[in-house]
């Protein structure tokens, strides 16, 4: 590694350091005053809040704004590098505009494979901090229950809930139907079924159990009994928030993922689409390295004030893009692996074209 490649390793992770250290004070700053009621109604002191909140959000907003932060800062510090006539000299001494790029995508790669470990190992636990905490006391006025919920817990069993609370992990008026091709073999119905996390069952309360077979029948009732049975649902899959998909781990993902494909309760595009967006995202270093090297390696009259002014219209509409994406695929019915990679994909050819335009 050459000196020169120390020096722009070290202006470029100083540069997003700095500044993306200073956009999360003031994002905490304006969160802070924004959820300072639900801060006192919680009652939770100062430690309380940091840990069972801040912990969670602050990795949030850093994964959030690092496409953002990373596209500025390479734009600041390299139009600044030629606003000082420190590029040419570099170029005119021999260094080719390949060579050049070097040091800047070993600190892309850094900050890639941050990102990337982030997304799959850090982010999920961090994110259900966040999300439990926001469902608790943020959103405690949204509704918290789902209603005429219909799932297939394999190819024989079918299940019916006509209302689940989240915050008590409570069902009403639960039926389960187990088949034996089209022949119905066993009824279950209760009046109530809750979670037990302890035990990790289903508690049914006030139920009737009807077994079938052939022409011979058996009725138990269980009228202001409770039973325990185990199923293979948990109270996540009936959740009312949207944020529940961000808490799930690459592993529960994958097996969410899985069984979805046997329930069929419309939440498909949000699982995959979570599950390609962790993999994909993170490649915007690159992307949007190679586009603000392309925008500000030449000398403009002005300074760094123009070439910044593009950079931040830029990185605001890849921002919207992955946006858009996401709501295509969730909402639109949009392959969930092309609106994961298109945002990342359309601005690489943009920036393909900048870097063969660029000066050389």
């Amino acid at each position: 590694m050459k000196i020169i490649d120390r020096y722009i390793i070290g202006k470029y992770l100083g540069t997003f350091l700095f500044t993306l250290g200073i956009f999360v004070l003031i994002i905490v700053i304006f969160d802070l005053s924004e959820k300072l009621d639900d801060f006192m109604e919680s009652k939770l002191d100062f430690w309380g809040i940091l840990t069972k909140y801040y912990a969670g959000s602050v990795p949030f907003y850093v994964n959030m704004l690092s496409p953002l932060i990373n596209f500025i800062a390479v734009i600041f510090f390299t139009a600044k590098m030629a606003d000082q006539t420190e590029i040419v000299p570099i170029l005119s001494g021999g260094v080719s505009f390949n060579r050049f790029l070097k040091p800047y995508f070993f600190s892309a790669f850094l900050i890639f494979a941050f990102n990337l470990a982030s997304n799959l190992y850090i982010l999920p636990y961090t994110n259900k901090l966040k999300n439990d905490f926001e469902n608790t006391y943020v959103k405690r006025n949204d509704p918290s229950s789902k209603s005429n919920i219909h799932m297939k817990l394999d190819e024989k069993t079918y299940i019916f809930i006509d209302n689940f609370d989240n915050k008590t992990n409570m069902g009403y008026r639960f039926s389960l139907d187990r088949f034996n091709g089209d022949v119905l073999v066993r009824k279950l119905v209760s009046d109530q079924i809750k979670w037990d996390s302890v035990k990790r069952v289903w508690k049914l309360i006030n139920y009737s159990e009807r077994t079938i077979n052939g022409l011979k029948e058996q009725m138990i009732y269980g009228t202001g009994k409770e039973k325990d049975t185990v199923l293979d649902m948990r109270p996540d899959d009936f959740s009312a928030y949207d944020n529940v998909v961000q808490n799930l781990s690459m592993h529960e993902l994958s097996e969410k993922i899985k069984k979805e494909k046997t329930r069929g309760s419309g939440i498909m595009n949000d699982l995959l689409f979570e599950r390609y967006k962790r993999y994909f995202h993170p490649l915007s270093a690159f992307v949007l390295t190679l586009i603000g090297v392309a925008l500000s390696s030449r000398k403009v009259r002005g300074g760094v004030g123009l070439p910044l002014g593009i950079g931040i219209v830029l990185s605001f509409l890849y921002i919207v893009l992955n946006q858009f994406a996401q709501m295509f695929s969730l909402k639109g019915g949009f392959p969930p692996l092309i609106s994961a990679i298109l945002p990342t994909a359309l601005f690489g050819i943009l920036g393909l074209f900048l870097i063969k335009k660029a000066p050389k």
